[in-house]
């Protein structure tokens, strides 16, 4: 559900759910922060909806010799001095680890929602018909 997407200068900014103006390349690099304002490393990648082309997910660094944690954009806020993210450094180190720097699966975005306790989003909605053979009639 999730594309990993190496953020390039070639990439135009996309409309995200933190703030509808948020280019994905102006969060590499920044801090982020639990609900407590603790610091809690340094995003290194984002992760994009397949449907929406949406940023939704965000990889933090916690530490030098740590692995990256999922961390979910759509509560979060970002503020000048970086990502706010509404959860306990605790719930988010415990996050499901899949490695970063490939595509995220269905059944991984869906570990992250449950275990973030988010709302699962609505399926995306399609007008065209994928059940017909090429060249069936109608």
């Amino acid at each position: 559900m999730c594309t990993f997407v190496v953020l390039t200068e070639r990439l135009r900014p996309v409309g995200g759910t933190v703030q509808t103006d948020i280019d994905p390349r102006s969060l590499i690099g920044r801090k982020a922060f639990d609900r407590n304002g603790h610091k809690i490393g340094t995003i290194d990648e984002v992760y994009l909806d397949d449907a929406t082309g949406v940023p939704e997910w965000a990889a933090v660094r916690t530490g030098l010799f740590s692995r990256d944690a999922f961390v979910p954009l759509e509560p979060s806020d970002l503020a000048d001095d970086g990502l706010h993210v509404p959860y306990e450094r605790a719930l988010i180190k415990d996050a499901p680890d899949f490695g970063v720097g490939r595509h995220l699966s269905p059944e991984q975005e869906l570990q992250l929602y449950h275990h973030y306790g988010l709302a699962l989003p609505p399926p995306p909605s399609s007008d065209r018909d994928f059940g017909r053979l090429a060249g069936q009639e109608d």
